[in-house]
């Protein structure tokens, strides 16, 4: 049977075939990191953990953008919130998130002007329909938004609209995984995300896998692409080899979305920035080229430093890197509530708090 094709995704007898051999393949204790948030949400949505035996231990990484969007940043979007004649346009998962003293769902309920869309091309609608007000877009995400807002700001600069911004905020993946493994958290092999493999394409990550010796496989989202992913990081681990395996290529390719990536390379410098619970990684960032900075809010308007501290008593960089679980958190589902979040990673529909909130009580294993 192949596992680079499966055309089965949800089969259970296809399932049961593979956890079956990855029983059988796994002769020694292995710790797999999910870098995507919506691996997580599948893996615990499926009963996964449930179909693997007690050696392999599955972690959550920095794959929600929400989540590891810094602290400053998101007293930034609500510094902007607080702007004369501004209106704050963001996905529905930031509202929530606690910036140091308050947050945009809170700016919201005093009168500021805080919309929720579903694309930055709804906040450039918003421009065009609302000219005598600045739309200011909160730019989060990894290389699989940044494309979007990139098409969006060469669509404003070709309307030649003048009161349409973007704080960027945006992320870029690999160079986060080189910094995870550089830190002091144990990772026997990564699996990579689908959605942003799609734009960077499956050789963007060959220089990880070559620099630490790390077993990688690219997966999909359905039940049999993660038990198929799972089943080449363990082949590969008790093999003692070291290689990418792409198990989602119906939809990944090597070299990725051309037209995408040109997109961001065009609009977009890649600087360092600062991820929670990761610290500045340099080159991680994406910034808004000089020749489009009449676009880039965060030199359109004055954002005075903002004293920023992350949550007090909140996890969420621990568990962003791996080292710590939700249930290890002694203010989890006490404190820190989906209604009532300490951090990002109980608010974002990525995050790993939520979904150990969500379904931690249907399955029968967590390590």
């Amino acid at each position: 049977m192949s596992y680079q094709n499966l055309d089965s995704f949800r089969d259970p007898e296809v399932a049961k075939t593979l956890s079956g051999l990855i029983a059988e393949s796994c002769q020694s204790p292995m710790r797999i990191m999910e870098v995507c948030g919506t691996h997580t949400v599948s893996i615990f949505r499926n009963g996964i953990r449930d179909m693997l035996p007690e050696d392999i231990t599955l972690v959550s990484g920095p794959g929600c953008p929400v989540c590891v969007t810094d602290q400053k940043e998101i007293d930034d979007f609500i510094q902007l919130a607080r702007k004369k004649n501004v209106i704050l346009a963001t996905f529905g998962d930031l509202m929530r998130v606690p910036g140091t003293q308050s947050s945009l769902q809170k700016q919201r309920a005093q009168g500021r002007k805080v919309k929720v869309v579903y694309s930055a091309f709804d906040a450039l609608t918003l421009a065009a329909q609302n000219p005598k007000k600045k739309i200011v877009f909160c730019g989060v995400g990894f290389e699989t938004t940044a494309p979007t807002v990139g098409a969006c700001i060469l669509e404003a600069d070709r309307q030649g609209l003048k009161n349409f911004f973007i704080y960027s905020a945006h992320k870029t993946v690999p160079p986060a995984l080189d910094a995870l493994m550089s830190m002091d958290t144990v990772i026997d092999g990564f699996m990579m995300p689908g959605h942003v493999s799609v734009i960077i394409g499956a050789d963007a990550y060959l220089p990880l896998v070559e620099k630490f010796s790390i077993p990688c496989a690219i997966a999909g989202f359905e039940p049999n692409d993660i038990l198929a992913s799972i089943l080449t990081l363990v082949q590969q681990k008790e093999a003692g080899e070291s290689k990418l395996e792409n198990t989602y290529s119906r939809a990944v390719s090597p070299i990725g979305n051309k037209k995408a990536r040109e997109v961001m390379e065009q609009v977009f410098d890649r600087v360092d920035a600062s991820w929670r619970g990761l610290g500045v990684i340099p080159g991680s960032g994406l910034s808004i080229r000089e020749e489009y900075e009449r676009f880039d809010a965060s030199k359109a308007f004055e954002l005075p430093p903002a004293r920023s501290a992350a949550p007090k008593g909140c996890i969420c960089g621990a568990i962003l890197t791996g080292k710590k679980i939700p249930p290890q958190c002694p203010k989890y589902k006490i404190e820190c509530t989906p209604t009532d979040p300490l951090g990002p990673c109980m608010v974002s529909s990525e995050g790993t708090c939520a979904a150990y909130y969500r379904y931690h009580g249907a399955i029968t294993k967590v390590y």
